[in-house]
């Protein structure tokens, strides 16, 4: 049997939205070591009698490699349930590279990204004709540092529709920054727990957004949104207009 651990994105927090591959990896997993403070802990309730159980939340990466190693050597099935989905801010190369060197191979299931469900909770899309066609996922530069060209500043002067991960604690920074590229009337959204039970929309704009935030005590768990997309005004696309030819239907003359 080959020794493998599947990492398992999780979505982005309503148990509802796990892959049917997530889930039924899940179910038959002999070990799950789940990312604690992020991650439903209803999803859990699916698992198998006798399933070992380990909450990431208070172990460093040697410890979670560690139980995941020993299990994975032992020919059992390993699931490393992370949330949203893994390849965004999921720290997967430093566990990949811990399991590589114990020659444990790692399979990735996507999952349900946060911003995906943010958007959801808006009732919004990020791509509209002539208004944005480009989505920007970004972190407000804290701890952990960001590339000097990648600043949020010189993202902002994108003008693009933008997502901006684990800096709800920093809003007056991260509304600073935007200010380089968006106007004060720009509409922003703020969504705390995407698709969970306590779901909660702040809507507002560069300027007053901060406020808002503040007032309502949010300080974790909580996705902002910025840029035109969030507005009401939009172009219709060309993919269903009727006097537009593609591949799939001929176009109606309108004359």
């Amino acid at each position: 049997m080959s020794k493998l651990v599947y990492i398992v994105g999780a979505g982005p927090g309503n148990p509802d939205l796990i892959t049917v591959k997530g889930d039924r990896l899940l179910r038959e997993a002999d070990l799950v070591v789940y990312a604690g403070s992020l991650v439903n802990k209803k999803l859990l309730e699916r698992v198998k009698e006798g399933c070992n159980i380990y909450d990431s939340a208070g172990m460093d990466l040697e410890e979670i490699c560690k139980v995941m190693i020993e299990y994975a050597e032992a020919g059992k099935k390993v699931v490393r349930l992370q949330s949203g989905d893994p390849s965004i801010y999921g720290a997967l190369r430093e566990q990949m590279g811990l399991l590589a060197e114990a020659n444990i191979a790692c399979a990735m299931v996507p999952g349900v990204s946060s911003f995906s469900a943010a958007a959801a909770a808006v009732g919004k899309e990020y791509t509209l004709p002539e208004i944005s066609q480009t989505i920007i996922l970004t972190r407000q530069a804290g701890r952990t540092p960001v590339p000097e060209e990648q600043a949020l500043g010189s993202l902002a002067k994108h003008g693009a529709s933008m997502a901006i991960f684990l800096s709800i604690s920093m809003i007056d920074k991260v509304i600073d920054e935007l200010r380089q590229g968006y106007s004060e009337e720009t509409p922003v959204a703020v969504v705390y727990k995407a698709s969970w039970q306590e779901e909660q929309v702040i809507e507002g704009t560069i300027a007053d957004i901060s406020g808002k935030v503040k007032a309502a005590g949010l300080k974790l768990s909580a996705l902002i949104l910025v840029g035109p997309f969030l507005g009401d005004p939009i172009s219709r696309s060309k993919l269903y207009d009727a006097g537009f030819t593609h591949g799939c239907r001929e176009g109606k003359s309108c004359g």
